[in-house]
């Protein structure tokens, strides 16, 4: 299930000609900036409205709207129909999908986002790639950098070496991914997988699973300290 065609629908997708040499989705990551370099012809076909800021190396499709306080530095090539809303960030080597939403305080950085990707609040989406019509709760975080600075490493048997110091998640074709989850760097998501809220994921979750966290809560009646 670690194959580039079995986490995500490239026939489908307008620029699939990225993972051509990639087995792994992971593989394409180090490419992004030659890819976009070679394909870029700075344009906007969208609408700008108020004080966004648009860098220079931007490609944008008809039908998008990036609204004000949105910033699009670049290099990013952003497909048709989507919505960058205020406070968006979109850094370097960024690949965006047709009907995407990239939504308030979420930064994006050397990623790949699918055609109808939503990542609408709070996150960061770093050294990785989505699949279509993925989902990202309020406040997901994709972490992207291993706490020793090593490279990452996939979590299977036996573990697959990256090669890549940076390396977030590959998350699978419509998975929703809850409020508050982390997931850690080299994380991979199956297609269709729903990881409920709060959870920290790390390793390999097979496609079409459901991830709950347990937890156990204790209700004590409140003392009142105060004295009448």
């Amino acid at each position: 299930m670690l194959e580039t065609s079995d986490l995500l629908d490239l026939p489908g997708f307008g620029h699939r000609a990225l993972f051509d040499r990639a087995r792994y989705a992971w593989d394409a990551l180090p490419a992004l900036a030659v890819y976009i370099r070679l394909r870029m012809k700075p344009e906007n076909r969208g609408r700008v409205i108020g004080s966004a800021f648009v860098g220079d190396n931007v490609m944008i499709g008809e039908g998008t709207v990036i609204e004000p306080g949105a910033v699009i530095k670049g290099p990013a090539i952003i497909g048709r129909n989507c919505e960058i809303r205020s406070g968006a960030y979109v850094r370097e080597n960024v690949i965006v999908g047709d009907g995407c939403v990239l939504g308030n305080s979420c930064e994006f950085k050397n990623a790949v986002l699918f055609d109808g990707v939503q990542v609408p609040h709070f996150s960061y989406v770093g050294d990785s790639i989505l699949g279509f019509k993925s989902h990202l709760g309020a406040g997901v975080i994709l972490s992207n950098v291993k706490s020793d600075g090593g490279a990452v490493t996939v979590r299977t048997e036996p573990p697959i070496h990256t090669g890549l110091v940076k390396f977030g998640a590959i998350v699978g074709d419509q998975v929703e991914v809850g409020c508050n989850c982390v997931l850690s760097p080299g994380s991979i998501i199956g297609r269709r997988v729903v990881l409920y809220p709060n959870l920290l994921w790390r390793g390999v979750c097979p496609p079409d699973s459901i991830v709950k966290l347990q937890q156990s809560q204790q209700i004590t009646t409140r003392r009142n300290s105060l004295t009448a």
